[in-house]
């Protein structure tokens, strides 16, 4: 028996404001978790034409400058991209590109 007024106790005490807030932090919670779950490899495979990847660099901006680009086995050498799908050129660029800070 004093375990259920314990748990009576309990619900009397959850406001609709505190229910409002623990929904929300839950609600945060998920979406953190999720968010973090995804790795750039969920992001993998826009296809160049999609983000109008050219082999050539747009002025200084190019592929061996951007936070997305992962160099091959050389400066020279094509690498890959963590958003782009395929080869991509350390000499190329799209719209994605994102400098290096």
């Amino acid at each position: 028996m004093k375990d259920l007024d314990h748990v009576e106790m309990l619900n009397e005490k959850v406001s609709r404001r505190n229910f409002l807030k623990g929904s929300a932090l839950l609600a945060s919670i998920a979406v953190v978790s999720a968010t973090g779950a995804m790795s750039n490899s969920a992001y993998a495979g826009v296809t160049k034409a999609s983000v109008h990847y050219q082999d050539t660099p747009n002025g200084k901006s190019e592929c061996s400058n951007c936070i997305q680009f992962i160099p091959g086995s050389s400066a020279k050498a094509n690498g890959t991209c963590k958003i782009v799908d395929g080869v991509i050129s350390p000499h190329g660029w799209c719209v994605a590109y994102s400098a290096k800070a």
